[in-house]
């Protein structure tokens, strides 16, 4: 069997790959940072050089 460790975030313009064991959990999927787990409220990206995930 294998143990998944890393996935993409969940948020899907977010192009990061987050550890599972460090990822933000909320309801049942993988985040990178609060901003990806919360939706983007202020329009803040996850704050990771590249990503534009921001909406």
């Amino acid at each position: 069997m294998t143990t998944v460790t890393q996935m993409k975030c969940a948020c899907e313009p977010c192009l990061c790959v987050v550890d599972t064991s460090q990822a933000i959990e909320k309801e049942g999927h993988y985040y990178c940072s609060e901003a990806c787990a919360n939706g983007h409220p202020d329009g803040a990206g996850c704050g990771h050089t590249g990503c534009g995930c921001d909406r």
